[in-house]
């Protein structure tokens, strides 16, 4: 099955007094371009948020963004700093001796000196925080990989249809080929038998004129490519992941094909139906842009 390279993924987990959401979306890209927002407190597992990511796509612009929230009782501590409070006192007591002051200092207002009292987060248990992380991750990329690969289908059933059409266009212009040197030999033979009106007309002349005239037009080899280009691209579409710039190889060779065939053209109606080729080819190709 084929992939968009659009999706998005959400997921919650819930985990004692932790909370986990964790919600992702991708657009296009050549390659695999991953930016994570996240607490400061989960910035070391980025590297294993990375390497589980690539399990699950290949290539696109992913944006995650995760929150965490933590219910305990026990998330912070106070500390008590003695020698700092012990340097403020002695700084106090100098300046009361120097400047000759009343001392009125009290522990409420020693209290509120900076760095004598700190919050402290109490250090967590990695391999906790890590299985509730990672449970909320793989649940949002496993809904990350349903909706792409949904998009994947819609985009697969669109290009057949295309390439259906592109084959209607492809067999017009083969059908339309030896019709044009037939009515080149008519004309040729008409405008001879003009000019030279009752003198015996070479045929042969006329046939290697009409053989110089196929060899130039001739486009057998181009629609040969062309075919066997639009029967790749059906097979590749029924291969499982990673398509994407294959396919977008196959779509840059049917277009040479295509553009071969309009510089070849010397009848309005080829000429015509080479444009549509090129234009359906384009559009094949934009559509190539978002599987992955």
């Amino acid at each position: 099955m084929i992939k968009s390279m659009t999706g998005f993924g959400r997921c919650e987990v819930q985990k004692e007094n932790r909370k986990f959401t964790v919600e992702l979306k991708s657009v296009n890209h050549r390659y695999l371009d991953v930016n994570i927002r996240m607490p400061k407190k989960l910035n070391f597992f980025e590297t294993s948020i990375r390497t589980l990511l690539k399990s699950y796509a290949s290539r696109g612009k992913v944006d995650i963004f995760i929150t965490y929230e933590d219910a305990s009782q026990s998330q912070v501590s106070v500390r008590y700093h003695a020698g700092i409070a012990g340097e403020y006192l002695k700084y106090l007591q100098q300046m009361e001796t120097e400047f000759g002051l009343e001392n009125d200092i009290r522990v409420s207002s020693l209290a509120r000196f900076p760095e004598v009292f700190t919050m402290e987060e109490q250090a967590e248990d990695e391999d906790k925080l890590w299985n509730g992380l990672k449970e909320a991750l793989e649940g949002a990329f496993r809904q990350f990989v349903e909706t792409r690969t949904a998009e994947g289908e819609n985009l697969k059933k669109d290009l057949l249809e295309k390439l259906s059409y592109l084959e209607c266009q492809v067999g017009k212009v083969e059908e339309r080929s030896p019709q044009i040197v037939a009515e080149y030999r008519a004309k040729l033979e008409a405008k001879v038998k003009e000019l030279l009106e009752d003198v015996q007309i070479d045929e042969s002349r006329i046939a290697a004129e009409v053989i110089l005239f196929a060899d130039k037009i001739c486009t057998d080899e181009e629609v040969v490519r062309l075919k066997s280009h639009i029967q790749h691209m059906r097979s590749t579409l029924e291969e499982k992941e990673g398509i994407g710039r294959k396919l977008d190889f196959i779509a840059q060779e049917m277009n040479r094909e295509a553009n071969t065939i309009l510089s070849k053209a010397n009848d309005l109606e080829v000429s015509n139906l080479a444009i549509e080729l090129k234009t359906e080819i384009e559009k094949i190709r934009e559509q190539i842009q978002n599987i992955e």
